[in-house]
């Protein structure tokens, strides 16, 4: 199902082999309402931080996203709701609301990039969240990965029950 929400199918990915991707289904058919419960729950965080007027319509789901992207999370300002994933393999659970944090600030302003407006947004978030905000001086660059989080070695790992 949540391969229809990224921007490209492709883009959720566990078929690294047969053993895998079986493993994968059955830990994500098992567990996967728990992990989007937490997430639902840091992505309301984000939405307290705005008045009720301000806020997007914007739904969450945790889903192993391709290795070969490199990115942990993603957000679709294409879909109704607006879709954020998170690839909650690729940091231990204390960094993903710094990543659900990230995804948000694309989603409040329904745009992909990494400029002023989105430092402002994402300070915005940081200040009201207790989280480390991003310098006055970052670049686009910079804040392409912040907040700050930890990766884990192996993103499959939590994926396959191994968290």
């Amino acid at each position: 199902m949540v391969q229809l929400l990224a921007l490209e199918p492709s883009m959720v990915d566990v078929m690294r082999n047969l053993r895998d991707s079986s493993i994968i289904c059955q830990w994500i058919g098992k567990n996967i309402d728990f992990v989007n419960s937490d997430l639902k729950t840091y992505l309301q965080l984000c939405h307290d931080c705005f008045h009720p007027q301000e806020r997007r319509y914007i739904q969450i789901f945790a889903a192993p996203l391709a290795l070969s992207l490199g990115i942990y999370g993603l957000c679709n300002i294409l879909t109704t709701p607006i879709t954020i994933l998170i690839d909650v393999g690729r940091v231990p659970p204390n960094y993903w609301l710094s990543l659900v944090v990230h995804e948000y600030a694309h989603a409040h302003l329904s745009n992909f990039g990494h400029d002023k407006e989105f430092a402002k947004i994402l300070r915005h978030l940081c200040l009201g969240l207790g989280l480390d905000s991003p310098p006055s001086n970052s670049t686009e660059k910079d804040l392409r990965s912040l907040p700050y989080c930890s990766s884990t070695a192996d993103p499959l790992v939590f994926w396959r029950g191994g968290y």
